[in-house]
C-alpha cells in the first residue's frame, strides 16, 4: 500500500480520475487460482463454491493495476470477507495508518474505511453511487484478468509442490507488477 502521505494522494487522484470516486487508496477482491488435488485430511477444505482445488487469494490493487496488497494463504473454501477480516491490511485501516478506503464488492462488510455498493438503491443518488463504486471496482478485476493472462498458470493451474505455491503466487505478484512499470 502506498506508505508516504504523497503516494497516497497520488493513488487518490488516479482513481478519482475513473469516475470521480473521493478517497480511494485501492481497491480489493479475491480470486480463486487453480492447484493441483491436494491430499490428506484438509483436502475438502481447498475445493471452492466451484467445485475445484483452489488457493483463494485476496488482491488490493491501484488504479494502474499495481498490486499493492496480497494474502495468499488461506484454502478455497475461505470466504472472502474472513480472509479480510483476518488480514494485516484491515489492522492497518482500523488503526489509521491510511488517509483514503478501499472500494470491495457485496462479498464485504461495509466500514468506515471500506466501501461496498448498495443492494437495493432506493432513489437517483444511490444509483449514481453503485455506478461509480462499480466502476472504479472494477479496477480489480482487470488485475486479474492482466494478471492471470499474464501468467497464465495462474488461470489454469498452479502445479507446483504445495510448499511452493503461496511463494509462487506472491512472486508472480511481483514481477506484474515490474511489468506494469516498465
Amino acid at each position: 500500500m502506498p506508505q508516504t502521505l504523497i503516494e497516497q494522494q497520488t493513488v487518490i487522484r488516479e482513481f478519482q480520475e475513473i469516475r470521480n470516486f473521493p478517497s480511494v487508496l485501492g481497491c480489493i477482491d479475491c480470486t480463486h487460482i487453480k492447484i493441483k488435488k491436494y491430499g490428506g485430511d484438509a483436502a475438502q477444505y481447498y475445493i471452492n463454491r466451484k467445485g475445484f482445488y483452489s488457493m483463494n487469494v485476496q488482491v488490493t490493487c491501484d488504479a494502474k493495476l499495481r498490486i499493492r496488497d496480497i494474502v495468499a494463504r488461506w484454502r478455497g473454501s475461505t470466504h472472502d470477507s474472513r480472509i479480510f477480516n483476518e488480514s494485516t491490511l484491515k489492522e492497518r485501516f482500523e488503526r489509521g495508518d491510511f488517509k483514503g478506503r478501499l472500494l470491495g464488492d457485496s462479498g464485504y462488510r461495509l466500514e468506515r474505511y471500506l466501501f461496498t455498493p448498495i443492494l437495493r438503491p432506493q432513489n437517483a443518488r444511490e444509483e449514481n453511487y453503485n455506478r461509480a463504486q462499480i466502476a472504479t471496482r472494477n479496477c480489480v478485476e482487470r488485475c486479474f484478468g492482466v494478471w492471470k493472462q499474464r501468467f497464465q498458470s495462474l488461470l489454469y493451474g498452479v502445479t507446483v509442490h504445495m510448499h511452493n505455491v503461496k511463494p509462487t503466487i506472491v512472486a508472480l505478484a511481483v514481477l506484474h507488477n515490474i511489468a506494469i512499470d516498465q
